[in-house]
């Protein structure tokens, strides 16, 4: 889920570019001019979260084509780690976003960057959520729970 949202929130508007007019000595006004998206401002994070967020997709998809096989103990790692660094790419935007030449421009963050550090962290507390209960130790539980009644 957070890995498709991350894909999502790539091609969402990521800034807000702004004018800012000198009125007065003091007062100065931002007049919104347009949006920017990732492939406009960010083209080299847009392709790299695009990867990180179909490397994470395939490594959540996989142990379901193979139900039978069972899933490893550290399973999920790897989701765990792109996560980690798709939310530090995130966060990384937010803090320092593109420079924009010329002083009387200003960007302002839209929901594009917090979306995908909220994907991000997702991604991350998925990775590290168990991916499958060991199979005897369910078995014990359901033969334990009605003695009665099984037999």
């Amino acid at each position: 889920m957070g890995a498709t949202t991350l894909a999502g929130a790539v091609f969402l508007p990521w800034y807000r570019i702004s004018s800012i007019v000198h009125t007065g000595a003091v007062a100065s006004a931002a007049h919104p001019l347009t949006v920017l998206r990732t492939e406009q401002a960010l083209p080299d994070m847009r392709i790299f979260l695009l990867v990180l967020a179909g490397l994470a997709m395939l490594d959540a998809l996989l142990p379901l084509l193979r139900a039978s096989a069972p899933v490893p103990g550290g399973a999920g790692g790897s989701v765990a780690l792109l996560g980690s660094v798709a939310a530090a790419c995130a966060l990384y935007r937010i803090v320092d976003p593109p420079a924009l030449p010329g002083d009387a421009v200003a960007l302002s963050l839209l929901v594009g960057p917090w979306l995908a550090l909220l994907a991000s962290l997702a991604m991350v507390i998925g990775g590290t959520w168990p991916r499958r209960v060991d199979a005897a130790a369910s078995e014990l539980r359901v033969h334990g729970a009605w003695p009665g009644i099984s037999g």
